[in-house]
């Protein structure tokens, strides 16, 4: 007997909702009526009652001040809920803690989503001036020292497709050249580590490792950031670089990554 297909099964009501919810995914924050219906060529009729019906449940919100619509607090809940779920921010939680006993600066884990970078957990330092990590928020990859990781250890149709679009310059120190910045992800995948020099934020430096799973894939990245002040030169080659390598490499062992110096960090 013959199978069905799949979109057989395909509820197009449920598709449309899903659409109203996915035109915030960018730096969106609110949308009216008419652009709403403009995106996504329905009816007046139709989009209201997606809406409403989004609406009731808190997945959509309107703003009384503007009368646009925006994301409810639900998806937030339901995104922080799919990050519990998922196996590398488990696994890292205790990491990640044992980090910032050691250094005292916030220390965060995050992965690749598109061409950005996604901070799925970080636990933060408890020095009054310090780094407070971007939950939640989508983050350039090349100005990071968790993406430039990510970048370096991806597939060169990823980087073709990433560098396809002009670097966005945040920093003067962000680097915007393409074939530097080429150049730069070698050494960073030769070396396991990138460093991040105020190329996101005026007086934030970072140190990143990659993390791996069983398969040897780059699945995430560990960084720790913290400001200039006591990020100077000697600190993070010396304390911060081997304390970041050492974490991935930690957590690479928990999720089920084997090499031969990895073992012997566990025994240790």
């Amino acid at each position: 007997m013959m199978k069905k297909q799949t979109t057989n099964y395909r509820i197009y009501t449920v598709e449309y909702a899903l659409d109203v919810l996915e035109q915030f995914l960018d730096n969106t924050d609110e949308l009216g009526m008419t652009e709403l219906r403009k995106r996504l060529n329905l009816n007046k009729y139709t989009l209201g009652r997606l809406l409403a019906t989004l609406a009731s449940r808190s997945y959509i919100e309107v703003n009384n001040g503007t009368d646009c619509y925006r994301l409810g607090i639900r998806n937030l809940e339901m995104g922080q809920s799919a990050i519990k779920q998922m196996k590398l921010p488990r696994q890292a939680r205790a990491v990640l803690e044992s980090v910032v006993r050691d250094c005292n600066e916030t220390t965060d884990v995050a992965i690749m989503r598109g061409s950005e970078i996604y901070c799925l957990d970080a636990v933060e330092s408890s020095h009054p001036v310090r780094v407070v990590p971007r939950m939640g928020t989508m983050l350039p990859a090349h100005c990071t020292a968790a993406g430039k990781v990510l970048l370096a250890n991806g597939s060169e149709a990823d980087l073709q497709r990433y560098l396809s679009e002009d670097l966005r310059q945040l920093t003067m120190n962000t680097i915007i050249d393409r074939d530097q910045f080429r150049r730069l992800l070698s050494t960073i995948a030769a070396q396991d580590y990138a460093l991040e020099d105020e190329e996101l934020n005026l007086g934030v430096r970072s140190v990143a490792a990659p993390i791996r799973n069983y398969t040897g894939g780059v699945v995430g990245a560990v960084s720790v950031s913290g400001p200039i002040m006591r990020f100077n030169t000697a600190r993070m080659y010396d304390e911060l670089v081997p304390q970041v390598k050492r974490a991935a490499k930690e957590i690479s062992l928990r999720l089920g990554y084997y090499h031969a110096d990895t073992v012997q960090l566990s025994e240790g």
